[in-house]
């Protein structure tokens, strides 16, 4: 069966069904409040190029990945179920996170229900091939396959045909071409990024006329290949981590926000918490350890903070969920207390707007950079 048939079929199909434990089987045993999924932001209004629904959504790298640390599948279920619970509706994963695990995971919160009923993403850049001897430093547990590059058209589309099996439903919202990027491949991404403009572009902008995905962009964690592909191709969305947070945002404020406003395409950003670092946390994106600067910084944020009374990590996931350019914020969660909090911070919790006007006298946040309203 051909590629775009075999889809499209699955595009307007039931979704498939995974022989692995229903999520819901195993229950948090933390206390939690239900919330409706509108109490969370939301994108109002109409939009020139697809926008998730809800402005907040759930990261699947760290821990449902097993980045660091093994967590167990009652603990993952855990974590998915309180995102459920807390009224998350967009969920973003990818084949790279635990070279399938975070897939296969989410894809037993979200199989069994309503496909309308939320929105999901991936990525492609990455097959994975069998291997059971593989063992990849970053993830822990049992890998079983190993990481290819391939960003041609045909890889495209076999990447999410295997998700789509992976997680069991029949469709994804939104592609990311992932990791396409210095920070992965070296002076060797201009290469793939060649690949990709003549293959994975083309192809997910046909997929989106299609009615297969509704937007496309990048994933990435450096702003030049998100740049170069507003020059070359038609993407909708794109997802940037690490670029834009308290502690470092001037870069992705004056050259990302601009250039992506002007095509009318959105960014959905990850990472708002530093991988954790904003919230306390020792690993600074992905590495133990932070930078001299930024460590001096997070401690003039901490005390000013304190002076307010303010909790670092609400400040800083409001402050990501500001500017009108940003689509969603995905703070990732490994546990289902850090998924009620990150909910907690940015619905009920206020920010004084002294705050925002300290910090900016004091040189911690760009003059130009939106602040909650």
């Amino acid at each position: 069966m051909q590629r775009r048939i075999f889809l499209s079929t699955l595009a307007a199909g039931s979704a498939l069904a995974l022989t692995t434990p229903h999520l819901l089987a195993q229950t948090s045993t933390a206390p939690s409040t239900s919330r409706s999924p509108e109490a969370l932001p939301r994108n109002e209004g109409e939009h020139p190029r697809y926008r998730p629904p809800q402005r907040f959504g759930l990261g699947g790298a760290i821990a449902l990945g097993d980045m660091r640390r093994q967590i167990t599948e009652e603990q993952a279920r855990a974590i998915l179920k309180a995102a459920w619970e807390q009224g998350i509706r967009y969920y973003d994963t990818s084949p790279w996170y635990g070279l399938g695990l975070s897939e296969r995971r989410v894809g037993q919160l979200l199989y069994p229900r309503d496909r309308d009923g939320y929105v999901l993403s991936s990525k492609t850049g990455r097959l994975l091939e069998p291997d059971p001897g593989y063992d990849h430093p970053g993830w822990e547990g049992v890998d079983n396959f190993r990481p290819k590059w391939d960003f041609s058209a045909s890889a495209t589309r076999r990447s999410i045909e295997d998700s789509l099996q992976r997680l069991g439903v029949p469709r994804l919202d939104m592609v990311f071409i992932h990791d396409l990027s210095p920070d992965h491949m070296g002076a060797q991404w201009r290469e793939h990024f060649d690949v990709a403009r003549k293959g994975a572009m083309p192809e997910l902008v046909k997929m989106r006329e299609e009615g297969l995905i509704k937007g496309w962009g990048l994933g990435v964690n450096t702003l030049e290949p998100l740049l170069d592909t507003l020059e070359v191709s038609d993407p909708d969305i794109s997802l940037l981590a690490t670029q834009y947070s308290l502690l470092k945002h001037e870069d992705a404020l004056t050259r990302a926000f601009p250039a992506c406003e002007k095509r009318n395409v959105s960014l959905v950003l990850g990472a708002p918490l530093n991988s954790g670092y904003l919230a306390g946390g020792e690993y600074y994106n992905y590495d133990r350890g932070a930078p001299a600067d930024i460590a001096e910084k997070r401690e003039r944020f901490r005390a000013l903070a304190r002076e307010h009374g303010v909790d670092l990590r609400t400040a800083a996931l409001q402050f990501c969920n500001a500017p009108d350019v940003v689509a969603a914020v995905i703070p990732g969660a490994s546990s289902p207390e850090q998924v009620r909090e990150n909910v907690a911070s940015i619905v009920d919790a206020h920010v004084p707007a002294a705050f925002w006007v300290a910090a900016k006298n004091q040189g911690l946040l760009h003059a130009d950079a939106p602040t909650p309203r």
